[in-house]
This record gives C-alpha cells, structure tokens and sequence, in this order.
C-alpha cells in the first residue's frame, strides 16, 4: 500500500496525456488533410493559433509525466496532479477551444478562428474576478476600512478605562 496515491496519479496522469497526444494528432492530422484533399484554409492561422496549444500541451508533459527509475523501474515521481483546478484546467481548456476552432475552420471557413477569441476573454474574465478578490483581501488586512473606528482600543482594561 505504501504509495498508492502517487501510484494512482502516476497511472492517471500518463493514460490523460497519451489521451490529450493522441487527440492532438486526430485534429491537427484531419486539419492538414482536409487542406491538402478538399478545401484549402490558411496554414499561417493554423500555425498562429495552434502554438498556444501546442505549448500548453508540452508544459503539461513537462510537468505531470510520471517518471521512472530505469533500472528498477520504481516510480520516482508521480508529476503534478493534471486533475488540478488553475492553470492546469486552463491550458486545457485552451487546448480543448484549439481544437474546436480547427475543426470549426475546415468545415466552414477561415473565420471560424474567431471561437478562438474565447480563451484571452475568458483569461481576462478570470484575472478580474482574481483582482477583485486580492484587492477585498488586503482592503481586509489594512484595517483602513469604515468598520477602523469601532475597534476597540489598544492597551489593557485599565488603560481604556482611564481614557
């Protein structure tokens, strides 16, 4: 039993990155094909576009491929948790967008790149809500608040007593 969560991670990471690999190359593959056999679409847009993507995805190898010791082939590290919620979840879902924009773009058109416009909107929309939420947590720490004046004051019982 001694490490079975790491081992459970280290299972779960490797099957969701041979998945995310094997997508990548079902959708990239049918983008060029459908350019070269029926319809030709823009490989700067492509390429533009599925840069972001294809960083993401190798960040994502970087960091949650599990690694192993060659000689005993025991488990060394399990890599990062891909199931995380944060960035992680978010270099998925631009990946995810990624690939519905190409798929979008070789049945319809070049200007089904503009789904793209999805993930910086959905970065920013997201980086508000964070602002929002630093400024309320040092807004509280400061004590500057309109709630300062009704704070007792400093000193011990006495002392307030004499003031």
């Amino acid at each position: 039993m001694a490490q079975k969560a790491k081992k459970d991670r280290a299972k779960s990471n490797a099957v969701a990155l041979n998945n995310l690999h094997i997508g990548s190359l079902v959708v990239n593959g049918f983008f060029l094909l459908w350019h070269l056999l029926f319809r030709s679409r823009s490989l700067f847009f492509w390429l533009l576009f599925s840069l972001p993507s294809f960083f993401c995805q190798f960040a994502l190898e970087r960091t949650g491929r599990p690694s192993f010791d060659p000689a005993t082939k025991a488990l060394k590290s399990s890599g990062e948790d891909l199931a995380a919620p944060g960035l992680t979840e978010y270099m998925f879902d631009v990946i995810w967008v990624t690939w519905a924009a190409a798929i979008l773009v070789a049945f319809m058109g070049n200007w089904a790149w503009l789904v793209w416009v999805i993930v910086p909107a959905y970065g920013i929309y997201k980086g508000y809500g964070m602002m929002g939420t630093a400024r309320q947590m040092a807004g509280m720490g400061a004590g500057a608040g309109p709630g300062a004046e009704s704070a007792p004051p400093a000193g011990n019982r006495r002392q307030r007593r004499a003031a």
